[in-house]
């Protein structure tokens, strides 16, 4: 990007002549050929060597001259520099080609994850002269092999000043782009509620649960169902703790019905740290709770009733191996307002994007 005081100078780096004198020659850029409904597309590729065929061919793209690629010192074609910026902007788990299309390269995962994006670097990255990046939100799962961002240069010709620069932020920055895979696996769930336990409703939440965890690749070991006492709560979750177990998942007991207890009982087990409520709807009354660096979720009821909650939206960062507190909670709350749509898109959608 620049400012319109400092625009680049039109053709820097190429000289320009006439398509009749153009023959033995090599292209400094692609150019490009659309045949509406059938082909868009590089006709000619930068470097190829212009024949004689080729002149009549060229005249009907509506080309009557050609640039020929002239860089001085300090210069850069758009493809190699586009290739150092993808360099110095992929971090662990990103991947990129080594074969940019008229300047630009886009990023992607080597590996299943969640995307971490260094936002403030990205700014700093984009402020720079004649290149750019744009990328998918922070904090979302990504599949291997999946676009996450795209880089190009700008100009055709950019000056070594400007690349250095960018190139420069990005690497101080580092990493700006980068896939956390997630180590938490082993998972057990501990439902409550003196109605599920007795019998008089069935419960709901088990599958929904080992359904999203599944597809983090996670495994629901072990699920027990206790009636809504804090003791009986607290005994099973210092067991389990004490057991191979990566994170705790509670359900039921979250509201502030006095016979809702969970909480409670968890705080009996010896938490380190409890945090209770969260800037999303649905989830408001999620529950977050931490013994050591293993995580203890509380789902409020809306787990049943919303496709998509608050659960949603901290799981794949808690199974990477992240530790949030109340700041991140409150972070949520710019796009943390569910639409309720008819047919749930997420995660496409603004759900949960604003961190």
């Amino acid at each position: 990007m620049y400012k319109s005081q400092d625009a680049p100078q039109p053709n820097g780096g190429m000289t320009k002549i006439k398509i009749e004198e153009a023959i033995g020659t090599r292209l400094a850029h692609d150019i490009t050929e659309i045949r509406p409904g059938e082909f868009k597309g590089p006709s000619f590729r930068r470097g190829h060597q212009v024949q004689e065929q080729d002149v009549c061919h060229l005249m009907r793209l509506g080309k009557r001259h050609l640039y020929v690629l002239d860089l001085k010192e300090g210069q850069v074609h758009e493809d190699d520099a586009v290739m150092e910026l993808a360099a110095a902007l992929a971090g662990p788990g990103v991947s990129f080609g080594n074969d940019p299309k008229e300047g630009k390269l886009q990023l992607t995962a080597a590996y299943d994850g969640l995307l971490k994006v260094n936002t403030r670097g990205l700014v700093e990255f984009n402020l720079v002269p004649d290149v750019m990046c744009a990328a998918m939100h922070n904090n979302v799962p990504v599949t291997r092999g999946q676009k996450v961002a795209g880089t190009r240069a700008i100009p055709l010709v950019i000056e070594r000043e400007a690349l250095n620069r960018a190139v420069a932020i990005a690497q101080d920055q580092a990493p700006i782009f980068s896939i956390k895979t997630y180590h938490r696996k082993k998972i057990r769930l501990l439902i409550t509620g003196s109605e599920v336990y007795d019998g008089l409703i069935e419960d709901r939440f088990e599958a929904i649960v080992k359904k999203k965890l599944t597809a983090f690749g996670a495994s629901l070991l072990e699920t027990v169902i206790l009636p809504d006492d804090a003791e009986r709560i607290a005994a099973t979750v210092r067991q389990f703790s004490k057991a191979d177990t990566d994170m705790i998942v509670t359900t039921g007991g979250m509201s502030v019905d006095p016979d809702d207890v969970t909480r409670h009982g968890i705080r009996e087990a010896g938490v380190d740290t409890l945090y209770y409520g969260s800037a999303v709807l649905p989830g408001a009354m999620f529950q977050l709770a931490y013994i050591g660096d293993m995580p203890i979720v509380g789902i409020p009821a809306c787990g049943i009733y919303h496709e998509t909650t608050i659960f949603d939206l901290v799981l794949p960062r808690l199974l990477a191996g992240e530790r949030l507190d109340e700041r991140d909670l409150a972070r949520l709350a710019v796009g943390g307002f569910c639409l309720n749509c008819k047919v749930c898109r997420y995660p496409a959608c603004p759900m949960g994007k604003a961190c």
